[in-house]
């Protein structure tokens, strides 16, 4: 993974964008599963998730009351860079439409070169 050697990445699962007891879209590849109830089905659903994506990023799991989603306004997805100082570097716009990598790419670039300038 590019950049993981200056920026640690992570994934913060939230709640189901689209289950089948809520706004499930008719045409969706996403897996049919229920809105967890509980804390131990929503990790189980992100450890699911993890393992059918294979993907390697540390994956944490918002509490029931969504703190960070409501925080972040992360429902469905949402890409953030946070600055060594807590800040938000880059805010994404809320996918899908707005989930662009490569946005996300531009800012690590540019906020990796800011920190290594302040530097020296």
């Amino acid at each position: 993974m590019r950049y993981h050697d200056r920026i640690q990445f992570l994934d913060i699962y939230i709640r189901e964008a689209h289950p089948l007891d809520g706004w499930r879209l008719p045409e969706t590849t996403a897996p049919a599963v229920y809105d967890p109830k509980t804390i131990k089905e929503r990790r189980s659903l992100a450890d699911r998730c993890q393992t059918d994506l294979k993907y390697e990023i540390p994956t944490y799991v918002d509490e029931m009351g969504d703190t960070v989603n409501q925080t972040y306004a992360a429902h469905p997805t949402r890409l953030y860079l946070i600055g060594l100082d807590g800040r938000v570097v880059y805010p994404g716009a809320i996918g899908p439409r707005g989930f662009k990598p490569a946005e996300l790419e531009e800012a690590i670039v540019k906020y990796l070169t800011r920190v290594e300038v302040a530097a020296g």
